[in-house]
């Protein structure tokens, strides 16, 4: 997880929140979250990125649609981080 951008960060994130999206819900998602567009040509090598790490799978719905699900090592990888951030939001907010 060290290893991946801020954007595939939320890109996991994203997809682990919807029941397996296609590339369209997940840019939808994250336009709204950043507050401009997102291109294809930003989305979809970095979903690549995250299915050539193992993090993602890739499945076809059609022959033009596509759906992500985060795989085992990805929810692992996930929790790890969640965990890794936890201990920061605790003691920023004076928590045990």
């Amino acid at each position: 997880m060290y290893d991946l951008t801020g954007f595939q960060r939320d890109l996991l994130y994203v997809i682990e929140g919807q029941d397996e999206p296609h590339g369209l819900a997940i840019q939808e998602e994250l336009e709204e979250y950043y507050e401009k567009d997102i291109h294809h040509g930003r989305l979809y090598p970095n979903l690549d990125t995250l299915v050539d790490k193992g993090l993602v799978e890739k499945g076809q719905v059609d022959r033009r649609t596509n759906f992500y699900t985060v795989t085992r090592r990805g929810k692992r990888e996930l929790e790890a981080r969640r965990e890794w951030e936890q201990q920061y939001v605790e003691e920023l907010l004076g928590e045990s």
